[in-house]
């Protein structure tokens, strides 16, 4: 089985800590679409297995008008689809929008909250606020949705504990059934990074990001969640589909402007450039940049992206440099990874406060 991500790149404002790519050109949406229906009916049977996730990410898809989402799932032509992902910004969220979504066939939401502070949300420019973030995802269970995710990010600018345990606390009374979280990324060309540069802002020193992370997997799991990857978790049963499949090494298929494909050994990308994709997708010379895996890439993914869970990697697949030496110091002396009966070696806690080490030592 295969997964179908779709990408929207429109934002009506950019956050300043995003670095994926994205435009605020609107009036271009119509045209994208009609590019984006051509490349998924093109493209939709590539991988040479039936689609069984679908995930439209952006960007802010829910930027869309409802009556393009619509048409997007009409071309999905496949019966063996079991999740379909939208993302949502809480300040486009209506009722009316998500009983949509929900007959369209969406039976998974991605609510992008990032925190119920609004001091925070407006550090970091984002173009909601908490109240709106609370009432999108009571209006999502309202019309139907019974799989919803929300994203939080910690590590913040100025954010405390007492903050971000309150964050904890409001997500966990929302009953939703999926958390995603990530510390706040410095990434290259970001305005953040430039407010940090700049002193207009002070990063969280690395022992109080530990910490935030530590209450927040401590927190969950004491709630009856699984933490099932680095950085997400879900009530038993519902772990993200096609997020998994970036993690196992499922092919996908990735449509869009900037969207990456993944088939075989072969991973291709479109050009992240709007008036290139549309251009491109209209006259027929549209031009993928692709490169082709060689084993040792594939065994340094396995490892990198297998680390990343709650499964691990089997012990017998490890070759490394110092052999089982290197594998004892790790599990033994510096107990940052754990040996699981049946075999497979998982980050420990510790561990995953230097995952990034841990891997780069792993790989060859």
């Amino acid at each position: 089985m295969a997964g179908l991500y779709i990408h929207i790149p429109f934002c009506k404002q950019r956050c300043l800590y995003c670095d994926f790519f994205s435009t605020t050109l609107l009036s271009r949406r119509e045209e994208y679409i009609l590019s984006l229906l051509k490349e998924i009916e093109e493209r939709q049977n590539e991988a040479g297995e039936a689609i069984r996730t679908v995930y439209i990410g952006g960007g802010t898809p829910s930027t869309m008008p409802i009556e393009c989402v619509e048409a997007i799932l009409r071309k999905i032509k496949s019966n063996d689809v079991t999740e379909y992902t939208f993302e949502l910004n809480p300040g486009d969220a209506t009722e009316d929008y998500l009983s949509r979504l929900r007959r369209a066939g969406v039976n998974r939401l991605s609510i992008g909250v990032q925190s119920f502070q609004d001091d925070l949300l407006h550090l970091i420019g984002r173009r909601h606020n908490a109240r709106q973030a609370k009432e999108a995802v009571r209006m999502a269970q309202k019309a139907g949705f019974d799989d919803i995710s929300i994203d939080l990010m910690y590590a913040l600018p100025t954010q405390t504990m007492d903050q971000w345990k309150a964050d904890i606390r409001t997500a966990l009374s929302l009953h939703v059934q999926h958390l995603s979280s990530y510390g706040l990324m410095y990434e290259e060309g970001t305005v953040m990074t430039r407010m940090r540069d700049q002193g207009a802002i002070t990063e969280t020193d690395e022992e109080t990001e530990n910490a935030m992370y530590d209450y927040l997997c401590a927190r969950l799991e004491e709630a009856g969640w699984t933490h099932y990857e680095v950085s997400n978790f879900a009530l038993p049963g519902y772990e993200a589909l096609h997020n998994s499949s970036y993690w196992d090494g499922t092919p996908y298929i990735g449509v869009g402007a900037g969207a990456h494909s993944y088939i075989g050994r072969v991973r291709s990308w479109n050009p992240a450039d709007l008036e290139a994709y549309i251009r491109g997708m209209e006259d027929g010379s549209l031009v993928r940049e692709s490169e082709t895996l060689t084993d040792r890439d594939l065994y340094n993914e396995r490892i990198m992206l297998g680390l990343r869970t709650n499964k691990g990697i089997p012990l017998s697949d490890v070759n490394v440099r110092n052999g089982h030496e290197m594998v004892t110091k790790m599990t033994v002396k510096d107990q940052l990874l754990r040996i699981t009966e049946d075999g497979r070696l998982v980050a420990t806690q510790k561990g995953l406060h230097v995952l990034n080490r841990i891997i780069e030592d792993l790989m060859i």
